[in-house]
Formats: structure tokens, C-alpha cells, sequence
């Protein structure tokens, strides 16, 4: 039995898409096992996957600094790995990876394609063209391990049960949409009076609709929805994120920014309509399988202004993401809903 370790720490939504190839990787290669290096918070992505262990990273206790690499690295050598795949290529796991590489186990490391991403987010003279997929990036450092991997770029629907206190909810016949409004970066976020418009076009239209998120003022935000308009259901801290993925699985769509809520909906298997503001899917961050047919984005020549959406649009003072409209999200929905 070949043993690769596996680390990708943050974020969310990363770490999500790397379930999704390792399960691929798993069913490809029933002679491997995977040790995956990751965040306490992340297991969850990872228990359906064959044959792979989760060690988590307490990156701001036990693993800090210098000492706690060192401290991780002696707990995972235990494990005798054959190879180290670093799919974060960032100080902690190139440091991590040296010293396996040191100890003289074969390490490969994650090309994010710095140099193309520039060019594509820098304000003059863009080139704007798809980028190789981050899943692909993914498979091409194992594959530069010896590993052959053809990721088939396809959604594959998971049987998962919902929590028992949802159990009378999807018992119905209603529609039901997930949403996940938020995201880490204000560019990235459909203002919430136009996500406010959807709701309500939702809720009249007798969809069950569960908003999903994080974080105290989202929380407020959503808990407003759910009390304004009726069908709305509030999912902010109520469940794990195991539960959420079960959830998720049963909805028939899923709404999402470019964040976190998109790559969940991969995992399982559940489409997805995903909303672009100052980020772009040429960066190579769509969810894994969702389709570009489900892209709502209004293109113009100064997007994307990064790759991550920590920066403004250079669009002379309007946001990217203020360009798209409540009606273009309903529309779009009604296509595949009604």
C-alpha cells in the first residue's frame, strides 16, 4: 500500500475542492492511502473518501511556528509516507514539505500559476483567458508524483440523510434552494437589498429556501429573512458542517457567491448557480462539475480585478457584482426550477 500525505490547510472552499479529486484519486488507485493535512473544521469533506486518514492542524496552538511544524512533522512521519503532495504551496507547508524532502521522501508542490493570474487581475492590458482549473492543478502534483488521475469534471449526486429536525421540511413536495449569500470579501457579495428581492420572489413562489453562512451579523441578517418572509429558514450556527453537507445534498438547487457554499454543493453532488462580481471563473475556482452555463456574471473589460476578491473593481466607482440584478438570479432560477 503506496502512503501519500496530503496537506492543504485554508480555505474553505480550497480544501473542499481537494476532496473532491482525492475521491476521484481514491477510486482510481485502490492500492494508495491518504493522510490529509488539514484544518479540525475541514474534516468533514473527507469522511466518504476510501482509505484516508484526517490529521488535523492546530495552526494557532500545538502546530505554531517553527517548533510546531516540527512538532507536526514528528506525528506525521509516524504515518512512513511515501510522498508528500503540498497542495497549498504557502511558508507552513513548504517548510512541513522540507522536512519530509530532507528525511528522502519524494515531495511535489502545488504551480498556482502566479504569473498568469497577474496578468489576468492587473488593471491594464488583461489576459483574459479560462486558466487551468484548480482541481487540475490539484491532480497534476500527484500525477508529478507517478500517480496516473483523469478528474472527470462531473457532479455526482450523494445519498445523505438530513437532520431530524428538517426531516418534516423535505418531506414536502416544495422546491428547495439553498443560499449562501456571504462570502470572506464585500466584492464577492450580491448587495443584500437585491438578495433580499430574491428571497422574497422565492418565498412567494412557495420555495423552501435555507440560508446558509457564518458569523454573528450574518446570522442577524439571515435571521431577518426568516422572519420577513415565510418558507425562509435561518441555518447560520445551527448545524455542523457535516449536517450542512447533509442538508445540501437533499436541496434541488443551490445559490452561492464565488465562496465556500459552491465547493460544499460539489461535494455532494448538488447543483449550483454561482454569482460573480470582482472575482472571475477564468482564475479556475468554479465549483468542481458545476457548469459555466450557470455562471451569472456581467463581463466587462476591467474584471477581475483579483483572484481572491479582496480588491475593488477598477470600474470607475461600481462594483462588479453591483452590476448584476435580483431579476437576472430569479430568471435564472425559474429556468431551472419552473
Amino acid at each position: 500500500m503506496k502512503r501519500i500525505i496530503v496537506t492543504r490547510f485554508s480555505a474553505m472552499g480550497d480544501v473542499a475542492m481537494v476532496a473532491s479529486i482525492l475521491y476521484e484519486f481514491q477510486q482510481q488507485h485502490p492500492d494508495t492511502e491518504i493522510i490529509m493535512v488539514s484544518r479540525k473544521l475541514f474534516e468533514a469533506f473527507f469522511t466518504h473518501i476510501p482509505r484516508l486518514v484526517f490529521h488535523p492542524i492546530d495552526p494557532t496552538g500545538r502546530h505554531r511556528g517553527a517548533l510546531g511544524l516540527l512538532r507536526l512533522f514528528t506525528e506525521l512521519k509516524k504515518y512512513k509516507p511515501d510522498f508528500i503532495a503540498d497542495l497549498h504551496n504557502n511558508i507552513r507547508s513548504r517548510i512541513l514539505g522540507s522536512f519530509f524532502k530532507l528525511s528522502g521522501v519524494k515531495l511535489c508542490t502545488l504551480h498556482k500559476g502566479r504569473s498568469e493570474k497577474k496578468a489576468l487581475t492587473r488593471s491594464y492590458n488583461k489576459v483574459k483567458y479560462q486558466l487551468k482549473l484548480t482541481t487540475e492543478r490539484y491532480a497534476d502534483v500527484l500525477r508529478a508524483l507517478g500517480f496516473d488521475i483523469q478528474l472527470s469534471h462531473k457532479l455526482e449526486k450523494t445519498d445523505r440523510s438530513v437532520p431530524k429536525e428538517l426531516a418534516i421540511d423535505f418531506s414536502t413536495t416544495k422546491k428547495s434552494i439553498g443560499i449562501a449569500p456571504f462570502a470572506q470579501h464585500a466584492f464577492k457579495v450580491l448587495p443584500l437589498e437585491k438578495m433580499t428581492e430574491v428571497i422574497a420572489y422565492l418565498s412567494k413562489n412557495n420555495y423552501a429556501t435555507y440560508i446558509f453562512g457564518g458569523g454573528s451579523n450574518e446570522q442577524e441578517i439571515a435571521d431577518n429573512w426568516a422572519k420577513s418572509y415565510p418558507n425562509v429558514k435561518n441555518l447560520i450556527n445551527q448545524f455542523s458542517v457535516s449536517q450542512e453537507l447533509d442538508i445540501i445534498a437533499n436541496l434541488d438547487l443551490m445559490l452561492s457567491m464565488d465562496s465556500s457554499g459552491m465547493h460544499m454543493a460539489s461535494l455532494v453532488g448538488t447543483r449550483c448557480i454561482s454569482i460573480w462580481g470582482a472575482t472571475h471563473p477564468y482564475a479556475g475556482f468554479l465549483g468542481y462539475g458545476q457548469s459555466q452555463k450557470d455562471i451569472i456574471q456581467v463581463e466587462h473589460a476591467n474584471r477581475p480585478s483579483s483572484v481572491y476578491g479582496n480588491k475593488p473593481c477598477d470600474c470607475d466607482g461600481t462594483e462588479a457584482i453591483d452590476l448584476v440584478t435580483s431579476q437576472m438570479v430569479i430568471e435564472h432560477i425559474k429556468n431551472i426550477c419552473e
